[in-house]
């Protein structure tokens, strides 16, 4: 039986005079792949920063795994990604000077127990706290085929790998949810066919779900179980893959009249 992990009731979200959400209202199951398409500014990456403390809701609420209530203005992005919500942004956002194993690596800082004397004083559990995060950084950068560029800073790496990283270091937070904001944006075709793999892979190698913002749409109608369509603030659609292809109020807001997109 589906088990649902996020419902968000009438959220809305108000700039001044502009309403850049009205009312949106939807669910999400538990291991699913779930896409948002819909032209730029039509709200998509507002939805991810009302999901993620970035933003206060106008009105409305989140539930997260039915039993939180994550809109708060006490909630910070912080506290949220306790909850087990982790995203990516659509700028890659890495320390560029740092290396690949120190971007992991701050992906585990909230997982660190050590207190405010043994970090001092370099004691013990100190060290054996850096150490346990240490080696789990690196099995996840092996995960992720970088093992061989941990110690290069991350500003050395090709686009593609930088997207891998980031994902990974959200990884690292152990999230319950995963919200990837435009991942193939900058991509040549053969990174985005390994991005359509990894995603798949994430979810089921990682067991969570994935919600990402994407406006390639081989890559969505590939790798998305159920698709919800924005246009100007409001939901519009959500249905399958190919449900939302035929959809005609989809088509003439977005898709074009000769959209065709090959699924596999």
């Amino acid at each position: 039986m589906p088990m649902t992990v996020l419902k968000v009731n009438n959220l809305s979200k108000s700039f001044g005079g502009i309403e850049a959400l009205k009312n949106i209202s939807l669910e999400v199951q538990k291991s699913e792949i779930v896409g948002l398409i819909g032209q730029n500014g039509a709200g998509k990456t507002t939805f991810f920063n009302l999901l993620t403390g970035i933003y206060t809701p106008t009105s409305g609420e989140i539930e997260y795994n039915l039993d939180r209530r994550i809109t708060s203005r006490d909630l910070k992005p912080h506290k949220i990604a306790g909850y087990g919500i982790s995203r990516t942004f659509q700028n890659i956002r890495l320390f560029q000077n740092m290396s690949v194993t120190e971007n992991v690596l701050l992906g585990y800082h909230s997982k660190f127990i050590y207190g405010l004397a043994s970090s001092l004083f370099k004691l013990p559990s100190h060290h054996r706290s850096e150490n346990e995060y240490y080696d789990k950084s690196i099995n996840l950068i092996k995960e992720f085929n970088l093992l061989d560029k941990k110690n290069i800073p991350a500003k050395n790496l090709s686009y593609g790998e930088q997207r891998r990283l980031e994902i990974a270091r959200a990884l690292a937070s152990n999230p319950k949810i995963l919200l990837l904001d435009e991942p193939a944006a900058g991509m040549n075709p053969n990174e985005t066919k390994e991005l359509t793999s990894l995603i798949r892979w994430i979810r089921d190698t990682f067991n969570l779900t994935i919600i990402l913002i994407e406006h390639d749409m081989s890559l969505v109608m590939k790798v998305c179980e159920r698709i919800f369509v924005f246009d100007s603030g409001t939901l519009i659609a959500e249905g399958s893959p190919d449900e939302i292809i035929k959809n005609q109020r989809v088509i003439k807001a977005y898709l074009g009249r000769e959209a065709q997109y090959a699924r596999a």
